[in-house]
């Protein structure tokens, strides 16, 4: 199935604690697979758990920078920077062959 070209928009949240350069990299390259699989059907927010401290349990988030699937269901969290692509489309569940 072609994710890229659904109707509704994947959303997206990445939990930061400030902009550290880890938290630079899984920005950069989420955007960069994003970009790439979903050809801009997507949302992506960044969540600074320093300006919000309270998120962080009530979200269930123990590790930054965490990347959050919230849409399409179910929700889906992987931890890190992002760099391993291929881990990040699988944890997705987007098939690597919807580049657009």
């Amino acid at each position: 199935m072609d994710y890229a070209k659904l109707p509704q928009k994947w959303t997206l949240l990445l939990y930061v604690a400030s902009m550290t350069p880890a938290a630079k990299k899984a920005l950069d390259n989420i955007r960069t697979i994003c970009e790439k699989h979903l050809s801009g059907n997507y949302s992506l927010d960044i969540v600074d758990l320093l300006e919000n401290p309270a998120v962080a349990e009530g979200e269930g988030i123990f590790a930054v920078p965490t990347l959050v699937r919230q849409f399409p269901l179910p929700l889906r969290k992987i931890i890190g920077d992002l760099s391993e692509s291929e881990k990040v489309l699988a944890g997705l569940d987007i098939p690597a062959d919807t580049a657009a």
